[in-house]
């Protein structure tokens, strides 16, 4: 009876012992099948977007989404150096990362004999904090910097930078693009905002610019890719493009839709059925 129970003992010890060596070997492959799991990137269309943008923003480790502003407006006539309002908008900037540590500014100011353009690229928070000043400013009598400054374009969630930092460039020279229209011609609105970024993009997509050359040495040396003075003082003299004062109106005002007014088409009356 003794042996009998023995041998059922060590049969019952290789059976436990086989399940355990086989929950511990099942246990591994499922946790190894995790981590490749994780390691691997994700088949969607969002993952390859996630994936290619961190490769372009290794260094800023996609603290924040990119956004893109445009911005023209006169120079004042009083206006004695240019250079002075290159001089400011740098120590605006420096005050500004200062202010929103971590959201990188890059972009490129145009200075033209009477009139400026102005592209910076960074946080939602910076732009916003930029049109402020640029608000700011015009209600100041005293505002000897620029003046009617209008929004060209506001570009949301970009997958690049047009340039690799900010600077500035005084323009001498009233420069034509190859091609351009001839006087008298007027084109749309839309066609001059399309064809004013065209050329910044072609700019920003120049070799040397990729190079971390500034773009001031890049136009010097392709100076058909310089915006046209002319085009710039057309959009400033059309009421489309929004001042900065009304683009933050628009901004901070939220949307007053009426879901359950009741009203019903043919209605004289909007508050009653």
């Amino acid at each position: 009876m003794k042996e009998v129970n023995t041998s059922l003992v060590r049969e019952g010890c290789r059976t436990l012992l086989f399940l355990v060596n086989h929950s511990l070997k099942e246990g591994e492959r499922v946790g190894e099948m995790e981590k490749s799991q994780e390691k691997e990137p994700g088949t969607s269309l969002f993952h390859q977007l996630m994936a290619q943008r961190k490769l372009l923003y290794a260094e800023e480790e996609q603290k924040f989404l990119l956004h893109r502003l445009i911005v023209v407006a006169d120079l004042p006539q009083q206006i004695t150096k240019r250079t002075e309002l290159g001089a400011h908008y740098e120590e605006l900037n420096l005050h500004l990362q200062k202010q929103h540590q971590g959201d990188s500014i890059t972009g490129l100011l145009l200075i033209y004999p009477s009139c400026t353009l102005h592209v910076v690229e960074s946080s939602s928070d910076v732009l916003l904090s930029l049109l402020r000043n640029l608000s700011e400013k015009q209600q100041q009598a005293d505002c000897t910097l620029v003046e009617a400054p209008r929004i060209l374009l506001m570009a949301h969630d970009l997958p690049s930078r047009l340039f690799q930092q900010w600077s500035y460039k005084v323009l001498d020279m009233q420069t034509r693009t190859l091609g351009a229209d001839s006087e008298g011609e007027e084109k749309s609105t839309e066609s001059l905002v399309c064809s004013v970024h065209s050329l910044l993009c072609k700019l920003g997509k120049h070799p040397e610019i990729a190079k971390k050359s500034l773009p001031g040495s890049v136009l010097d040396e392709v100076p058909e890719l310089i915006v046209p003075q002319e085009d710039v003082l057309q959009l400033l003299a059309r009421a489309e493009p929004l001042s900065p004062q009304q683009y933050l109106h628009m901004y901070h005002t939220p949307l007053n839709i009426h879901m359950d007014s009741g009203h019903v088409f043919g209605s004289g009356c909007p508050n009653t059925v």
